[in-house]
């Protein structure tokens, strides 16, 4: 299918050839009708992309603190390489739409196949001819509305949201600063409202739109035309001003935010929707008590996940208005006519024009508010209710990249290993992925996402030879000797099943289970299929620094005492790692690294685990028990400074002391004195060497480099650690 994506890192936009999402449980596939650019928020995406290295720093401030603190802790060349691998990737563009159901997926039965629908949200809605869209983010159209008006329910219900903000009465007057696009649909939905509205904007067509919509008066903000607007205010409220001010502008001018003030009565609010600069001027807001509000996005439930992606609703008497109600009532509102969005379009244009489409807007010669993508097979295209869901292919051939277009990729000669991979984001791109691409042994054949752009994005990179969707086609290709499974936490156990019934070697990152139950599946598939070939990415075991070190620090004849402290630091608002009750605690998704890399190096398995956590359960402190009398104590913090190195271990025993500060410097204290090694390249915990190593493991049939009985050890000790901090006592494996 179609889908149009941009090059963050050198701006190229282009239509690509994508595989067909897959249609996954709570949500509906939606075909293209008609798709709606956000001239403001995608054309400010487009322009960034283009801007130099140095132009989108300034331009993302927040990202370059990340940056700053990535290289605190992993070094320039490490955190180059990955802010260089998150730029060179396709980014999807779009977040408002109009299509059919194709297909429905379990828990979204609401839907009906051929149902006329909106859909919104901007990793689902996309300028693509196929899209998986959760419940949440999709309804119905009514009778009677036009496709191209439905497609722009989303920013409609933008408009709506910064509206509801406000609680603008009968009679009242609102000024809208800003008459793009989300701005237009203010004026509308206020005049709708019967509220009186004063438009502002620099251009005098959008003035002109804004007074055929209803608007009582409208001019530019500055000279003759401000001094208008202000007396037009003036006469209308007696004097007093107006009542509510929506800045629906963009750009770094603050002459929107100083304006509001000017025109604004006492005790007025004011709406931010757009991106404007807010710098407030302290006196004019202050003597004037105004109240400043943000809107975000659609409304209520919007970078909820529990909401949009789980369709967790919020009851109607605790939040009346959610962002899917508010699609729904803009979308009531058009069928009804008392908003008209068909002015609002000014062109629409085929989606495979989209790259000229996206030029003209950018260097200003495509003039207008309102433009369309149109998928114009679509409504020749759209099955009846009884069309199987198997109609889609989502796998498609990819070119060969020239990094291995020259290897057999059939293992007929004994020394090529072909490798699927399911999943392919940030971690598996950066960390695994460049090593395999440049391993002479293994071809990369299948690669399956989630998302269609992750799979292109992994294909131009590595050179796959094919791309999917749909995760059953790697695991029943029996040209794929081994599968890399790189998902979410909560889907491990179930893929490591299914790869080891499908008679292939599976690699699987960590954890390999969140629950004694799954361990216990694992090891009964591997007894029912007679199928031991399992290795989990606990890669630390295998960095360079770390097997120098344990072997600089020599045997021991009795026990060692090992202290791992972890500073794993603050996660985003809205990372998945947050959801606990799906994908476990954070801990139990990145505690068996250390745990495992305590035991690579006393040479055993933990036999009892005891654990404490502060009050507030941000940080935990494990000890754990091995049968030669070595002890571990491993503190996993996550409140403290971003740049303070992640990993620091150290052990102690037979005279002698070892430290690791961070994969980037190891020392020994022995009878012989201080012995310092350094990594002058960068940081390097070991995925080199460990991908290299199953690779030659499956090449040969040699056994894994982590024996099973090991990979379940550390598991399980992992879990024990949430059960002791439960029952607050130790356990005993």
């Amino acid at each position: 299918m179609k889908q149009v994506a941009q090059n963050y890192r050198s701006g190229e936009l282009t239509v690509l050839d994508v595989p067909v999402p897959s249609c996954k449980p709570g949500g509906v596939l939606v075909r293209s009708l008609f798709s709606l650019i956000s001239t403001g928020t995608e054309m400010m995406k487009v322009t960034e992309a283009r801007l130099s290295l140095l132009g989108k720093a300034r331009a993302r401030p927040d990202q370059v603190k990340k940056v700053l603190d990535s290289m605190a802790q992993q070094g320039p060349v490490a955190t180059y390489k990955k802010a260089i691998n998150t730029l060179d990737s396709y980014t999807p563009l779009g977040y408002s739409l109009c299509g059919v159901v194709v297909e429905v997926g379990a828990g979204a039965e609401e839907f009906a196949v051929g149902d006329l629908v909106a859909a919104a949200g901007n990793e689902f809605a996309l300028h693509a001819e196929l899209n998986w869209v959760p419940r949440n983010l999709c309804v119905r159209v009514p009778d009677g509305v036009a496709p191209e008006h439905a497609a722009f329910a989303t920013v409609g219900a933008i408009a709506m949201q910064g509206v509801r903000r406000s609680e603008p009465q009968l009679g009242e007057l609102a000024c809208v600063i800003g008459l793009g696009l989300i701005g237009q649909l203010v004026v509308r939905l206020l005049v709708a409202s019967g509220v009186r509205v004063v438009g502002v904007d620099t251009v005098p067509a959008r003035c002109a739109m804004a007074e055929e919509a209803g608007a009582i008066a409208s001019g530019a903000p500055d000279g003759e035309g401000g001094a208008a607007l202000e007396r037009a205010i003036a006469a209308a409220t007696g004097g007093l001003g107006a009542d509510h001010v929506f800045l629906a502008a963009g750009g770094d001018s603050n002459g929107p935010v100083e304006l509001a003030a000017r025109i604004a009565r006492d005790r007025a609010r004011v709406v931010d929707i757009g991106k404007t600069k807010l710098e407030l001027p302290w006196n004019a807001y202050y003597e004037k008590e105004l109240d400043v509000r943000f809107s975000r996005s659609y409304g209520p439930g919007r970078y909820d996940d529990r909401y949009e992606l789980e369709g967790v609703d919020y009851p109607a008497g605790y939040v009346r208005w959610t962002e899917r109600r508010n699609l729904e009532c803009f979308l009531q509102l058009l069928a009804a006519g008392s908003v008209d969005v068909g002015p609002l379009v000014s062109g629409t244009h085929p989606v495979a024009d989209a790259e000229s489409v996206y030029g003209q807007l950018r260097d200003g010669s495509l003039k207008g508010i309102g433009f369309l993508f149109e998928y114009p097979e679509a409504a020749d295209q759209v099955p009846a209710a009884a069309a199987p869901a198997t109609a889609y292919a989502r796998t498609v051939a990819a070119p060969r990249h020239s990094d291995t277009s020259q290897r057999t990729g059939t293992g007929a000669d004994g020394g090529t290993v072909r490798l699927g991979f399911i999943g392919a984001g940030a971690y598996a791109s950066s960390m695994l992925l460049p090593h395999l691409a440049k391993l002479p042994g293994a071809t990369l054949g299948t690669v399956a996402t989630t998302r269609s752009l992750s799979a292109v994005n992994a294909q131009r990179k590595f050179g796959f030879r094919a791309l999917t969707t749909d995760a059953s086609s790697v695991l029943e290709d029996p040209g794929i000797d081994a599968v890399f499974v790189v998902t979410r936490h909560h889907s491990h156990a179930d893929f490591v099943c299914r790869a080891l019934e499908a008679g292939k070697a599976v690699f699987v990152e960590k954890p390999l289970a969140l629950t004694a139950e799954q361990v216990d599946r694992v090891l009964e598939t591997v007894d029912r299929t007679g199928n031991d070939r399992v290795m989990v990415g606990f890669n630390r075991r295998f960095a360079p620094l770390f097997t120098d070190l344990r072997r600089r620090f020599g045997p021991t004849a009795g026990p060692v005492s090992v202290r791992y402290l972890v500073n794993a630091g603050q996660l985003s608002t809205g990372s998945w790692y947050l959801n606990e009750e799906q994908e476990g605690s954070r801990f139990l998704g990145e505690g068996g690294h250390f745990i495992d890399t305590v035991g690579a190096w006393i040479g055993s398995a933990p036999v009892e685990v005891t654990a404490f956590q502060t009050g507030d359960g941000a940080d935990l402190q494990a000890t754990l028990r091995y049968a030669d009398g070595s002890l571990a104590t491993l503190t996993y913090a996550t409140d403290g400074n971003a740049r303070f190195p992640k990993e620091t271990m150290d052990v102690s025993g037979a005279g002698r002391n070892a430290r690791l500060d961070n994969f980037t410097r190891a020392t020994v204290w022995s009878r012989s004195g201080k012995d310092v090694k350094r990594s002058y390249a960068g940081q390097d915990k070991g995925q080199r060497a460990e991908v290299a190593a199953f690779v030659e493991a499956v090449r040969t049939g040699g056994p894994m480099p982590i024996g099973l009985g090991s990979l379940v050890s550390t598991t399980l000790a992992t879990i024990a650690v949430e059960e002791s901090l439960t029952i607050g006592g130790p356990v005993k494996l």
